[in-house]
Parts: structure tokens; sequence; C-alpha cells
């Protein structure tokens, strides 16, 4: 379904549309048909902002690193073509990059949608760095699977890293040029040199 087809529009995830109210299986119709990304909250249909090649190229830093290092294992990586629910709160997103361990497991309004990520990375940019430092990463904190979440900044060389101990407290920790960011949830580790190395369009960050 096309949301127009109310008379309604469908917002941006800085602008949101709060006029029309969607099922989730009319998402789903209509994500289905689109040439673009969109999330799904409270009945709302959001437009994910359009990435650069540094976003991108970020993102394919990140995957490719954690793929050679997870090759063989029981932890696979998936780019962002993968969409993750909330179960807690609904949301339903394409995070940058996700790592599952051990079986997918389904949403169970959603067969193309998967609810246990132990993993998620975000490559920020201008316009979402402050949803996903904060809505986004509080409706992250809410998934039980989750073990780590990693931000990848778009101004610097730096990662940050957010990690659930043992009390199921949130603690965070960064890397910068230099250095290596360790995910001991995946038993793994991210280069920051080679991430933004990989591409002439971040090599002067």
């Amino acid at each position: 379904m096309d949301p127009t087809e109310r008379g309604r529009h469908v917002g941006s995830m800085g602008e949101p549309a709060r006029l029309a109210h969607y099922t989730y299986d009319e998402y789903r119709r209509f994500e289905a048909a689109a040439n673009t990304k969109h999330e799904y909250l409270d009945g709302q249909i959001l437009a994910m902002a359009g990435g650069t090649p540094e976003h991108a190229g970020l993102a394919a830093s990140v995957i490719e690193q954690l793929g050679r290092q997870l090759a063989g294992g029981s932890c696979q990586s998936f780019t962002s073509d993968l969409r993750i629910r909330v179960l807690a709160t609904g949301l339903a997103t394409y995070p940058d990059v996700t790592i599952v361990c051990g079986d997918l497991e389904r949403d169970p309004e959603d067969a193309n949608g998967v609810v246990n990520p132990t993993v998620l990375v975000e490559v920020l940019s201008t316009s979402t760095e402050h949803y996903d430092r904060g809505e986004k990463a509080a409706h992250y904190r809410r998934i039980p699977s989750l073990r780590e979440y990693v931000f990848v900044s778009h101004r610097e060389r730096r990662l940050e890293r957010w990690w659930r101990d043992d009390r199921g407290e949130w603690q965070s920790e960064s890397a910068g040029r230099g250095s290596q960011l360790q995910m001991a949830a995946v038993n793994a580790g991210l280069d920051v040199d080679a991430i933004y190395d990989r591409s002439a369009l971040t090599r002067d960050l």
C-alpha cells in the first residue's frame, strides 16, 4: 500500500509524519514494493536518510573486516539489507551492519525480520547522529540478545563501543587513530585505521 492513498505522507526520521497510522502488515507490503528503505514505529512509516559514498564505504569496510574474522564460526555478519525488529518497542529498521550468533530468530509477524542480533553497527552521519545515539540506541538496548553496538564516526577516526556488562548495565569505550576496538561478544576486533584507509574518500580523516 502506498501511504499517499490515504492522503498522507511518509515522514523522514528527522521530521516524522504523525497523521496516518499503519499496521505492521501494511508497512511490510509497502516496504516490499518500495525502492528505498523505511523504518516502522508506532504506526508510522519513516523514510530513512539516503547514504553518502563515504557512509557506504565505511560500512563496507566494517563488514569486510568482520566477515574475515567470523568466517567458519557460529556468528554471521549481514549488510543493511537485513531488517531488524525490536519486539519490545515495535521498531523495524536496517542497521548498517548486523551480527547474529547461532540460528536466526524471525519476527512472528515478518519472515524477513530478525529479532536476535548479537552486535549492531551504525555508521553515523550529520543527519542521523542525534537519532542513532539517542532514540534508536534506546530501542536497541531493549533487545535481549544484543550484547554490543558500535558507532563509526563520520567526522574523525573514531569507533565507539557500547556493551552490556554482567549486571545488565551498559558501558562504553572508544578507539581512535592507530588503535583497535575489541568486540568481546564475537571475539573479533576492528582496526580503526584500516577502516578509514580502505576508501580514498575517508583517508584524510
